[in-house]
C-alpha cells in the first residue's frame, strides 16, 4: 500500500504538547483543523509524522522551485554553516552576499545594479517604499510620499505593506483607518483603466513617489493575470510623471511565469524591483530590494543623513546568501525557464476539462501556475482534506484552486496534481 493511503494516526507527542502554544497563520485556530505535522521533505514531497507522502502542489507557497533538498543548494548551506552562519553587516562584508549582489546585477534586466539584502518579502517592500520617499525628498520633490497600488494587489503582511494591498478585498480590509493612505486603482488594461491612471497622475502626480506592480500576475489576489502590455504602459507613464516603478516580484520572479522575471516579458525595467520566496530556492527567508543607479544616486552624497537608515539584524544573512547563489547555480545550469514552460503546456491540457464544471468561471494557466476559478469558494477545510485525501498538498483560497508546483517537477506527478484538481472540483461542485 502506498504512503499516500495510509490513515491519519494519533498527533505526534510533540505536536500535542505545543498544541496550546503554536500560533498559526491565516486560520481561526478555535476552529481550524489540526495541522498535518510534518516529518521531512524530499524532492516535491512532503511525508507526515504517520507515514503518508502528499505531493506538494505549491511548492511552499511558491519558493521551492527546485524541490525540497535540493543537494546543491543543502551542501552550500552546509559549507557554509561550517564557516560562518552569520555576521552583521554594519560596518562588516562578507563574500556570500558580495556574490549574491553582483550576480542579481548581472541578472536582472537594465541598470538594476543596486542590491539591498534584507529577510522577507514584506520588508523588503517596506524598504521600497522609504527608498521611494527617500530618494525623492533628496532630489527636491519631499511632497512625493504617496503610492499607487492596484485592486486585488497583495504586497505583504507588515503595516507599510498592508496599505498597497486591496483594500476592500484582501485580508488586511479590516485595518483601514489604522494604515497610511494610499491611491488605489483597477489594472490598466483597457482604455477606461488607463484613463483613471492617466488622469490619476495629473491630478496628483506631484505627490507620488511610486506605483507597486505584480508583474503579470497577482498573486494572493486571486492568482489573476494581465498582458505585458499592461507593464510598457506603466512604464510611459512613470517616465511621464516622474514617479517610480517598483515592480513586486517576491512570487513572480525566478521563473514562475514562465520568464526569469516578470518584467522581462514586457522588457522594460522598473525603478525599484522585490524579490524573495525563490531566491533561495525556498531553502531559507531571504529577499532583496533592488535599485537602478539613478535610485541610487539620489543617496550618494558627502551628507552622512542623507544614507539610507535601514538595517534589518538579519540582512544579508550568510547562510540564505549561500543558498541564493546554489540556487541561481541551478538556473544557470539546469532548463527552468523550459520546464516553466513545459508545465504551462501540460497544465492547459489536462486542466482544460474542469471549463465544463458548474460553478467554474475560469480555467488560466501561466508558466509554473495553473488555477481553476470558481464563483464562491466555500467548504475551504473539507476541500484541503480532500486534497490531502488524494495525496495532495493544496490549499485553495479565495475563489481558486491552484497550483504552483517545483519547476523541475516530474509530468507523471504532475498529472496527479491536475487530475486531482478537476476530480476534487467536480466532486466541490456538488456539496
Amino acid at each position: 500500500m502506498r504512503s499516500t493511503m495510509l490513515q491519519p494516526s494519533r498527533p505526534p507527542e510533540w505536536q500535542e504538547a505545543a498544541a496550546d502554544h503554536l500560533w498559526m497563520p491565516y486560520c481561526q485556530m478555535k476552529t481550524a483543523p489540526s495541522p498535518l505535522p510534518v516529518e521531512s521533505t524530499e524532492g516535491v514531497r512532503i511525508r507526515l509524522s504517520d507515514g503518508r507522502e502528499l505531493i506538494d502542489a505549491m511548492a511552499s507557497w511558491w519558493c521551492a522551485c527546485h524541490g525540497y533538498n535540493h543537494p546543491h543548494i543543502v551542501d552550500a548551506m552546509v559549507q557554509q554553516a561550517q564557516r560562518m552562519p552569520h555576521v552583521m553587516m554594519g560596518g562588516l562584508q562578507h563574500q556570500p552576499a558580495a556574490d549574491l549582489a553582483r550576480r542579481l546585477a548581472d541578472l536582472l534586466p537594465g541598470d538594476l545594479s543596486r542590491v539591498f539584502l534584507c529577510d522577507s518579502g514584506s520588508v523588503a517592500v517596506e524598504v521600497a517604499m522609504k527608498m521611494a520617499m527617500q530618494f525623492h525628498r533628496q532630489t527636491e520633490q519631499p511632497r512625493r510620499k504617496t503610492f499607487i497600488a492596484f485592486d486585488r494587489a497583495y504586497h505583504g503582511d507588515t503595516t507599510g505593506a498592508m496599505s498597497l494591498c486591496d483594500p476592500v478585498r484582501s485580508m488586511h480590509a479590516e485595518f483601514s483607518g489604522g494604515l497610511l493612505e494610499q491611491i488605489h486603482l483597477p489594472i490598466p488594461e483597457c482604455d477606461a483603466s488607463r484613463s483613471a491612471l492617466r488622469d490619476t497622475l495629473q491630478r496628483h502626480g506631484s505627490t507620488i513617489a511610486g506605483v507597486f506592480i505584480e508583474p503579470t500576475v497577482q498573486g494572493a489576489g486571486g492568482m489573476r493575470f494581465h498582458d505585458p502590455d499592461v507593464l510598457t504602459f506603466l512604464r510611459s507613464q512613470c517616465d511621464q510623471h516622474g514617479v517610480l516603478m517598483i515592480a513586486d516580484e517576491l512570487a513572480t520572479g525566478f521563473g514562475r511565469t514562465g520568464v526569469m522575471f516578470g518584467v522581462d516579458s514586457a522588457n522594460i525595467v522598473p525603478d525599484i524591483i522585490c524579490l524573495g520566496k525563490s531566491l533561495t530556492g525556498g531553502a531559507i527567508g531571504l529577499a532583496a530590494t533592488v535599485a537602478t543607479g539613478r535610485v541610487f544616486g539620489g543617496f550618494w552624497s558627502d551628507d552622512s543623513q542623507n544614507a539610507f537608515m535601514h538595517g534589518p539584524t538579519f540582512m544579508g544573512n550568510p547562510l540564505a546568501c549561500a543558498a541564493a547563489c546554489a540556487s541561481l547555480d541551478l538556473f544557470a545550469q539546469e532548463p527552468r525557464l523550459q520546464q516553466a514552460k513545459a508545465i504551462e503546456d501540460q497544465l492547459s491540457t489536462w486542466l482544460k476539462p474542469a471549463e465544463s464544471i458548474p460553478r467554474v468561471v475560469d480555467v488560466r494557466c501561466k508558466g509554473g501556475i495553473g488555477v481553476i476559478q470558481v464563483d464562491r469558494l466555500d467548504h475551504l477545510d473539507r476541500l484541503r482534506s480532500r486534497f490531502v485525501e488524494e495525496g495532495i498538498w493544496i490549499r485553495p483560497f479565495g475563489d481558486v484552486i491552484y497550483t504552483t508546483p517545483a519547476l523541475n517537477i516530474a509530468s507523471e506527478d504532475l498529472k496527479t496534481i491536475a487530475d486531482a484538481m478537476v476530480r476534487v472540483t467536480e466532486q466541490w461542485s456538488t456539496w
